[in-house]
């Protein structure tokens, strides 16, 4: 029988069991073990940052941020229309306004070039999201938050290792947050991070996270919050991860060269740049974009390729296009032609850390044979 190469497959084959029965011999399975403080003392040294607050996801962790910042009604922040909707969802649940820009066909980041007609007296921040592999150029944008005044949220969350012009991606801007699901290079099941050098910053997001407790009467809140706590597993199991960060951005190098050795051929598709002159790609996914001369789209090729037991995933779809804002009634009669491309004509190959060079191989020849009789 032919076995399923899921998209995904984290390695934990690391200190992870280790630590983790140390959480249990020890009792301290809550948010209050001392791995949690561990693994944000170690991380926010790995990407540059003077603080780092552990949260339960990527998501809340934007969630957060935006609020730490003082957004709220009717301010505006521009970002990507091409992302995850936890980018938008955190501008909207804070009660402001998401504006959004278009993607570069090439790196698939946001076009910088459109950023400033979008700025507004209204406009309080530039959410910055580093898609799939390279990281968006940000000398241009900061240029921009300086010149008008604007904070900037830096979504790292799939840059884990990465760097532009040498510089840790999650080191840019006012604050920064990153993910830990599974398919990141470090996961923890479930979590996140919020990285600052900002004290104030960094105490507003711990209180934010617990509830906004206060320090002499716990009970008594003079302003809502969440309970956004990471658990002491959750922080031993990212720190297993973390000391392998380096390993395992070698290794997705090394899945990232060989996927594009063996589909560099194949007629019809796009595949990843391999550098861009401020970083190289660091193929947290693999993306594959279908030319227009293929009779099919990405979602019809991902449904071939998984009767062949090969998992996939698409490509997001854009902020613009979402049910759920145009109800609301944003982003009405906008279009953003190189996300709507994207979105239908783009999908990522199995990419995890476990994927092995005969499961690439195997993966490599379903689509060469699914394009070259297309």
């Amino acid at each position: 029988m032919i076995e399923t190469i899921p998209v995904n497959q984290p390695l934990l084959d690391g200190k992870e069991r280790q630590y983790l029965n140390e959480c249990i011999d020890q009792g301290w399975i809550s948010s209050e073990g001392p791995f949690v403080k561990r693994f944000e003392q170690e991380f926010a040294a790995r990407v540059g940052r003077k603080y780092a607050i552990a949260v339960s996801n990527g998501s809340v962790a934007l969630d957060a941020a935006v609020v730490a910042l003082g957004i709220g009604a009717g301010d505006e922040v521009i970002l990507p229309t091409f992302t995850i909707i936890s980018c938008a969802a955190a501008i909207v649940r804070a009660g402001a306004i998401p504006v959004v820009v278009d993607s570069e066909p090439d790196t698939w980041n946001m076009v910088a070039a459109q950023i400033e007609a979008k700025i507004t007296p209204k406009t309080k921040a530039i959410m910055v999201v580093h898609i799939y592999g390279l990281p968006v150029d940000m000398a241009p944008i900061l240029a921009l938050a300086e010149k008008y005044g604007l904070h900037i949220i830096e979504d790292a969350a799939e840059m884990h290792g990465q760097t532009y012009n040498n510089q840790p991606c999650g080191s840019f801007g006012d604050i920064s947050t990153f993910s830990f699901y599974p398919n990141k290079h470090i996961t923890t099941g479930e979590g996140g991070m919020i990285v600052t050098d900002n004290e104030v910053l960094a105490e507003r997001c711990q209180s934010l996270r617990n509830l906004c407790f206060q320090p002499t009467r716990r009970f008594v809140h003079e302003e809502l919050g969440w309970n956004l706590r990471m658990t002491n597993l959750q922080a031993a199991l990212g720190l297993a991860q973390l000391e392998r960060l380096d390993e395992f951005v070698i290794r997705k190098h090394q899945m990232g060269k060989r996927y594009t050795e063996l589909l560099a051929d194949v007629p019809g598709i796009e595949l990843p740049l391999v550098s861009k002159e401020y970083a190289h790609n660091i193929y947290w996914v693999y993306g594959l974009v279908l030319k227009e001369k293929i009779p099919f789209d990405a979602a019809e090729a991902m449904k071939r390729l998984g009767e062949q037991k090969i998992g996939t995933r698409p490509f997001f779809w854009p902020m613009h296009e979402q049910p759920v804002f145009r109800k609301m009634g944003l982003f009405l009669g906008e279009s953003y032609p190189v996300a709507e491309r994207l979105a239908r004509r783009g999908f990522y190959l199995p990419s995890g850390l476990a994927l092995t060079s005969e499961q690439i191989e195997r993966v490599a020849i379903a689509v060469r044979e699914l394009l070259m009789m297309a």
